[in-house]
């Protein structure tokens, strides 16, 4: 029973790999094409900064596919969830958020909101960085004492 599990639990995570893979791969044609168009349709060889800023948000939306399809990998191969990796895949989606952030729209509570989170994402990540080789180190000095 258990081993029917573990292979159905398997075959999703592979139905959400390709389905991601997918979205990646059009989200990639789609960037192409914007930045084609904006390069060389819409105006001469210059992008227009709301185009820029889309163009960015976009590929940083590629970059956050991309590192969920690492983390859905991981999870497959070794059973393991990589915490700095879903960590990484937050720092990005939130820098993807300041990107497109309209000026009109921010305010003050949420910009502090957002710095509050940005601080907190940037100490975890640390202290994952921290703990791990911590980790190593402790793994690897009696080897050296021998």
């Amino acid at each position: 029973m258990l081993k029917a599990l573990d292979t159905y639990q398997k075959g999703i995570y592979y139905i959400l790999i390709g389905l991601l893979a997918i979205i990646i791969g059009f989200s990639v044609i789609e960037l192409a094409i914007l930045t084609i168009q904006g390069l060389f349709y819409q105006s001469a060889l210059r992008l227009e900064n709301h185009e820029i800023i889309g163009v960015f948000g976009l590929f940083l939306l590629v970059l956050i596919g991309l590192e969920l399809m690492e983390t859905i990998r991981a999870y497959v191969e070794d059973h393991r969830v990589h915490v700095e990796v879903i960590m990484l895949v937050a720092i990005i989606a939130v820098a993807r958020k300041i990107i497109i952030l309209e000026s009109e729209e921010a305010n003050e509570f949420s910009l502090i909101g957002i710095g509050f989170v940005i601080i907190a994402l940037a100490c975890g990540y640390y202290l994952i960085k921290k703990a791990r080789n911590t980790d190593k180190e402790t793994i690897t000095e009696p080897c050296l004492q021998k």
